[in-house]
């Protein structure tokens, strides 16, 4: 079972995608972790590779490259838009008012809540032009998605129990 769960920084995919991979035994594959890592070969920040990603085509689809090689057999596979990448069993969306990822961003790095809407809408800004221009993807539209949760509305432990229920139940 291949699982792909996207959505905006501090909507929780990555707290969704670990509960499945501890749970339900998937490995993780995480696109911002590939991202982070080229970050941190290059000598630049997650912003700054961002922006040069902007003006190359390459970074990102070394990203996706990346995320395809690894997502085989039993996975959830974590990343903006490997929905759109990955051919997948379930794929899940993961949404939350732009203040209440704010205030989960700006708590979990420790940094005021103005500097993390600062970033959240520049990366969203810089990532949807981006898509839009390499692949012609529209972040905006959730049509492609099985699940879309609108985590506001329950803790990370309710997300989960969302998604497990959802994938007991789904006939396979």
């Amino acid at each position: 079972m291949i699982i792909t769960v996207g959505g905006y920084p501090g909507s929780g995919t990555t707290t969704l995608s670990k509960k499945i991979e501890d749970v339900c035994g998937l490995t993780h594959v995480y696109a911002g972790k590939i991202f982070r890592e080229m970050a941190a070969e290059r000598g630049v920040s997650l912003e700054g590779l961002g922006e040069l990603a902007e003006n190359d085509d390459t970074i990102d689809l070394e990203v996706d490259q990346k995320q395809k090689m690894l997502a085989i057999g039993n996975t959830v596979v974590e990343g903006r838009i490997t929905a759109f990448l990955i051919e997948a069993d379930l794929k899940i969306w993961l949404s939350a008012p732009l203040e209440v990822r704010a205030q989960r961003i700006c708590e979990r790095e420790k940094i005021l809540y103005e500097e993390s809407v600062k970033r959240i809408e520049k990366r969203e800004k810089s990532e949807k032009k981006r898509y839009q221009t390499y692949y012609t993807i529209d972040l905006d539209d959730l049509s492609l998605y099985d699940l879309v949760i609108n985590t506001a509305l329950w803790d990370a432990e309710g997300v989960f129990q969302i998604v497990k229920t959802a994938i007991e139940v789904r006939e396979w």
